[in-house]
């Protein structure tokens, strides 16, 4: 196999402009094949750039038999990306997931089964991990070059969204659709991170508001705090309604802090451990010396050309992934514990309760409103970059 034949599910926002890249060579491992989507009239609309090589089925199932695709792209509404993926993998094609992994992490956790027993390469599309700023973060806290992690901070309200976007979907922004609004549909790759980099916390209090900057029923507005094994905490802080917004990742550790704002990382480093200085300083006002400078990081901020191309090469030759599709289930437990320590009004232990969450999730998808929606499309430059 010197190409890998991709099919692409779903073509709302996402599959389309997957599409569009994958046909303009992007990227040279990846033929795009086929594409299915159920909405007709948007499976018409990729006539007027789909070329007629490209085949286009209106079911999931009848791409994955047509024998055109050796892997597929998921990139549907969030419940079915586990169904679909399952699918996929009794099928022998390989899985790119679309973020989130699924909606709660029971149904994820079945997804991630099949795929180990599968054999198959699974991957899943947090493109942020291909941020040089992010993979540096990443990099110094784990390094222990900087000490234990104290404490962590993340206001990212820069995932801006008008009501036209939630307009254009009867599924988006409901419960029974979506699953959840902006910590299911923009924060899986900064909850991603955030763990990623920082690791899992073992408690977290989280308060949510459901439409309360637009007309949905779904969360616009988060604040979570964090308790680590270590003793660090951490605040996460997010919303669709900010403008202008914030994107501002602080993480202090033993050996200083490290700040990432404005595409500049920037590490306040200590001339010694805060933990030894504390208890070895005989100046109750006395601190370390503190130098601060500019990280230099290198790399292409690939994005999801990069996440696609390195799916391509795990599959053809072997080489790692950059974010394995088991992986999803860890930044979905997360926000599921946000989900239900709001809904509760308590502070929950993670692994969340996955039965606990079910059954609060499901009370939800009872209550949740039918919506009607003409389909829109809008273009994605420049949406993920947070």
């Amino acid at each position: 196999m010197t190409k890998l034949r991709m099919g692409i599910i779903g073509m709302g926002n996402m599959g389309s402009d997957h599409a569009k890249k994958l046909i303009n060579g992007a990227v040279p491992e990846v033929e795009l094949t086929a594409v299915s989507e159920m909405d007709v009239s948007r499976l018409e609309a990729c006539g007027s750039y789909l070329p007629e090589t490209v085949a286009r089925f209106g079911g999931a199932k009848e791409l994955m038999d047509s024998g055109l695709c050796d892997a597929v792209i998921i990139a549907t509404p969030h419940y079915e990306h586990p169904r679909l993926a399952i699918m996929a993998f009794s099928k022998g094609l390989h899985v790119l997931c679309e973020k989130p992994a699924g909606v709660y992490t029971k149904q994820v956790r079945e997804m991630n089964e099949q795929a180990q027993g599968s054999g198959l390469v699974f991957g899943m599309m947090f493109n942020q991990r291909t941020n040089p700023m992010y993979r540096k973060m990443h990099e110094l806290v784990n390094g222990g070059e900087l000490g234990a992690m104290k404490r962590v901070n993340w206001i990212i309200t820069d995932w801006y969204r008008s009501q036209a976007y939630y307009d254009s979907g009867s599924w988006r922004a409901t419960w029974a659709g979506e699953g959840g609004g902006v910590l299911i549909n923009q924060c899986p790759h900064n909850i991603d991170l955030l763990q990623w980099i920082c690791g899992m916390p073992e408690k977290v209090r989280a308060f949510r508001h459901e439409g309360k900057w637009h007309h949905i029923e779904v969360e616009d507005d988060v604040t979570a705090y964090m308790e680590y094994a270590n003793g660090a905490t951490g605040v996460f802080v997010t919303t669709t309604a900010d403008l202008p917004g914030t994107n501002r990742l602080e993480i202090t550790l033993e050996m200083g802090k490290l700040v990432c704002e404005n595409d500049t990382l920037t590490l306040h480093k200590l001339s010694q451990n805060e933990r030894e200085f504390c208890f070895g300083s005989k100046d109750g006002f006395s601190r370390p010396e503190v130098t601060v400078s500019v990280v230099p990081v290198e790399g292409d901020n690939s994005q999801h050309l990069g996440v696609i191309k390195s799916f391509a090469r795990a599959v053809l030759h072997g080489e790692p992934l950059i974010a394995g599709g088991e992986e999803g289930i860890h930044s979905l437990g997360l926000s599921n514990a946000m989900h239900l320590s709001s809904w509760l009004g308590e502070t929950v232990t993670l692994p969340v309760d996955e039965d606990a969450y079910l059954e609060e999730l499901n009370k939800r998808i009872a209550a949740s409103k039918r919506k009607e929606a003409n389909p829109v499309l809008f273009s994605v430059d420049g949406s993920f970059g947070s």
